[in-house]
């Protein structure tokens, strides 16, 4: 037998979950999935997973859409559509498609695997790298892929160490000292600690690597059971955990840091108070998440647009930004921005303020309008003189306010205010 000696990543697929709504963002999921939900200025949810499996060197994507799918569609078709069949490299949008009967759309995260199994055995990958397409993190799957290989385990399962009763909404994995999962809990009361680490707990970060062969078994088993709800986590890897070999691969040991990343980054950035902060914290001095490591890129569709311009210089009426991200396209009119993070196309005019916000694309906020920890939708014409964030009474009959006062804006919500 031959021996390989290029990395195991040219011999993986990598195939990222991305059908889910996301509900708990509320009004921000109403025309998009998550995956498809803008982050950081610039790009998608859905690009930090990609641009993962990119930097380590998989060639062969494919990803999984079903839920209000055409923005996540267009995005991957215009910034995505690089990969070429010539160098043995494929990108695939699988949406849900009739392709089991004339009923059934992905019933779980398994069966959005299983209703392809043809499209992934035509290009024959040795291992499958399942991936969830709504985190925010930078991994090398190469490590944890060849952890796979070393243990001879028939699943590995990325895990985070979190505080041990921070694991209560996870699936937590229950592991001996080589780290061998004994035990699957699904959101336990009482989440079962780390050997030797008492007050940590190991939850799944819904990452997990299969040789191919193997997984289609479990597939097409799972797929005959009556019983099954077509889960990852709630069928398939229990089952492994009972009847084979299952074994942890803890995040800290492939998470890819830049020298200014202390603590390894992942984020769920399913809410909408916890989307807000991931995306503020972008404007700290040194945020915990370094999106100018030029080692490990973040790729994502880049439209061409002018650079962001300034203007106006009279006091009162001066456009100026601190501790912000500004996006290309931008022009701050006469406005001042603080602690906020302007996407593409943004127009803010004279005598406006944006402080704790994020304003996503094509917005435009009116002249001497005021916004203090906002999340506006895309396309979006804050009316002029319109305050937003200073009144929490106001503001929750208008928008969507959460207990931190934070506040969703979207294009129906200025519709219903009265002019």
């Amino acid at each position: 037998m031959q021996t390989k000696y290029q990395p195991i990543a040219r011999d993986a697929m990598a195939y990222v979950l991305a059908g889910g709504r996301g509900s708990r963002l509320a009004e921000l999921t109403d025309r998009r999935a998550k995956p498809a939900v803008h982050f950081g200025g610039k790009a998608r949810i859905i690009d930090f997973a990609l641009s993962n499996a990119l930097n380590s060197g998989i060639r062969r994507i494919g990803v999984a859409t079903q839920y209000k799918a055409h923005s996540l569609i267009r995005h991957l078709q215009r910034g995505w559509n690089f990969l070429r069949p010539e160098r043995n490299e494929s990108f695939d949008i699988l949406p849900a498609s009739q392709r089991i009967s004339e009923s059934q759309w992905y019933e779980g995260t398994a069966d959005a695997v299983f209703q392809n199994i043809d499209i992934i055995e035509a290009y024959a990958p040795e291992y499958m790298v399942i991936l969830a397409g709504d985190h925010v993190y930078k991994m090398d799957y190469e490590l944890m892929l060849q952890q796979h290989v070393d243990s001879g385990a028939d699943v590995t399962v990325g895990c985070l160490e979190v505080p041990r009763m921070e694991a209560v909404g996870f699936g937590v994995m229950h592991v001996d000292e080589a780290d061998v999962i004994t035990a699957f809990v699904e959101k336990p009361k009482d989440p079962p600690a780390i050997p030797g680490q008492p007050d940590v707990a190991l939850a799944s970060m819904g990452i997990y690597v299969f040789r191919t062969r193997f997984l289609i078994e479990q597939l097409w088993r799972d797929a005959d059971d009556p019983a099954s709800k077509r889960d990852f986590g709630g069928d398939i890897i229990p089952y492994i955990v009972k009847h084979g070999k299952a074994v942890a691969h803890r995040f800290s040991s492939s998470c890819v840091r830049a020298e200014s990343e202390l603590e390894p980054y992942w984020r769920d950035v399913g809410t909408i108070d916890a989307y807000w902060q991931a995306n503020i914290d972008l404007t700290d001095v040194v945020p915990s998440l370094d999106l100018y490591d030029h080692s490990w890129p973040l790729w994502t569709y880049s439209e061409v647009t002018p650079p962001a311009k300034f203007v106006h210089n009279e006091d009162g009426r001066r456009g100026s930004a601190t501790s912000s991200l500004v996006a290309g396209g931008c022009i701050v009119s006469g406005s001042s921005l603080h602690r906020s993070l302007l996407f593409s196309g943004v127009r803010t005019h004279s005598f406006s303020s944006v402080t704790d916000s994020i304003i996503m694309p094509g917005c435009e906020i009116g002249r001497g309008a005021r916004l203090h920890k906002c999340v506006v939708d895309s396309g979006i014409l804050i009316p002029p003189g319109l305050i937003i964030g200073e009144d929490p009474l106001l503001d929750a009959q208008r928008f969507r306010r959460t207990d931190s006062g934070i506040c969703l804006v979207t294009q129906p919500m200025i519709d219903r205010l009265e002019v």
